[in-house]
């Protein structure tokens, strides 16, 4: 007999003999549940006061106040909460695929909500890496490839604060590591980053949580003040970082 076949009725046998085993239909194996071994949960750092220190001390210039950081690390720090409360409960979770339903489940809920959390999390990671700098145009490789996607910096500043008023929640700005240039994208919501195989280089939160205190509805002139606040360094750095 040959060894693939040999192995695939081992398999099946071996998951037939347990009350508990699962089979999944069309992939010729089973699953024992109560073998599985639990996943050890790998938890997010909760950010602290040190991490809006930068932006803080940057932003005042431009009328953006401590007090807008401060609670918006709240929120920063929600989202890694419950990245963290997430992920051990799917360590938890019985993933018995007979439990799995795409109208109700808790493993549709928790994988939907962690995408959220977990979006949340890393936007905000990057929002406030690269605040609190000198603002002004891109410079080095970051600019070079500004200029060749748009032309010049100031079309895509012009693209940035656009995308920045036309959308919900966040102005993305991305490195396509296949075609190796940026572009700016656009987030409706926590769970929408950029777009697969991009790095995430700048990231701009527009949610009204962002500016509302500072600058009540006017979105535009928050955009304006952020844009002076931008440290284009640490974005250089995330790029060098993606190119490996």
């Amino acid at each position: 007999m040959p060894k693939k076949e040999f192995t695939r009725r081992q398999v099946l046998l071996t998951g037939a003999a347990s009350a508990a085993a699962v089979a999944l239909p069309g992939i010729g194996f089973a699953i024992n549940q109560e073998n599985l071994r639990k996943m050890e949960p790998k938890l997010v750092r909760v950010p602290d006061a040190n991490d809006i220190a930068k932006a803080i001390a940057g932003t005042a210039k431009v009328g953006i106040q401590a007090k807008t950081h401060e609670e918006h690390l709240k929120l920063w720090q929600g989202y890694a909460n419950k990245t963290n409360e997430i992920r051990k409960a799917l360590a938890e979770l019985d993933t018995d695929p007979a439990k799995a339903n795409q109208i109700y489940s808790q493993m549709r809920a928790l994988k939907v909500n962690y995408a959220f959390a977990y979006g949340g999390y890393i936007n905000h990671n990057v929002y406030f890496e690269t605040l609190g700098g000198g603002g002004g145009p891109a410079t080095g490789d970051v600019a070079t490839l500004i200029n060749e996607t748009y032309g010049s910096f100031e079309k895509w500043a012009a693209d940035w604060k656009a995308t920045g008023i036309a959308g919900r929640g966040w102005a993305y700005l991305g490195y396509d590591q296949e075609e190796q240039r940026v572009w700016s994208y656009m987030g409706d919501s926590q769970d929408t980053f950029p777009a697969w195989n991009n790095t995430l280089l700048l990231a701009m939160d527009v949610y009204e949580h962002a500016y509302y205190l500072d600058f009540q509805t006017a979105r535009a002139k928050y955009i304006d003040a952020y844009m002076q606040v931008i440290d284009w360094n640490a974005v250089n750095a995330r790029l060098k970082k993606a190119r490996g």
